[in-house]
């Protein structure tokens, strides 16, 4: 089942990065790398097109408080986001059905890919919710196309779960990748009998 999550209050940290919930001030960091072809579009959406679009999903971050900032240290830019996601096809996917957790999603500014950046906080943000919220599991998925997001969730620990086909926000039809991760702190058993399951194990 889908967990519960607020952003209010939270800040974690890591070596280069701050994540944190977002401001009204962000607006011109967000405009600077979400207004870049090729950045979106590797997470589903068109890149903006002028700053009100952005202003308006940044009002979206703010109000839906499940979304973090990602703050890199060296210049205090937002170079990103990572969002805290209800998954989807909760009817279909009822491995889950007694367990608690949710599905990331995440975007970089082109000009920090290949630094580790994200892969460095998206293991921070499983570790809190791991253990500070007590979550089970949690989901990110990529296309077949972004073979860099492939790697970073692989780093991360995650795991293939489905194939899947995505209806993306440009109009699009993806396929790709559920990945799944469990937190090792717990001893969670399931059986993954359904035949588009890639952990695949008869009950």
């Amino acid at each position: 089942m889908n967990a519960e999550f607020d952003i209010t209050g939270i800040v974690l940290e890591t070596e280069r990065l701050i994540l944190r919930e977002w401001k009204t001030s962000d607006l011109e960091d967000f405009f600077e790398y979400a207004s870049v072809e090729g950045v979106g579009e590797m997470a589903g959406w068109s890149h903006h097109k002028s700053i009100m679009e952005s202003q308006m999903i940044l009002n979206s971050f703010i109000n839906n408080r499940k979304t973090f900032a990602i703050v890199y240290k060296e210049n205090n830019k937002v170079i990103g986001s990572i969002g805290i996601e209800f998954y989807g096809s909760v009817e279909k996917l009822t491995e889950f059905a007694r367990l608690k957790g949710r599905e990331i999603g995440y975007v970089l500014s082109k000009d920090y890919w290949g630094k580790g950046l994200m892969t460095e906080a998206i293991k921070c943000v499983t570790d809190y919710l791991f253990n500070v919220l007590d979550y089970d599991f949690l989901l990110c998925g990529y296309f077949d196309f972004n073979t860099r997001s492939a790697r970073v969730q692989e780093k991360c620990g995650f795991v293939p779960y489905r194939r899947l086909n995505f209806d993306t926000r440009t109009g699009s039809k993806e396929t790709g990748v559920l990945q799944l991760l469990l937190n090792p702190a717990k001893d969670i058993k399931l059986v993954f009998s359904h035949p588009e399951t890639l952990i695949y194990e008869e009950g």
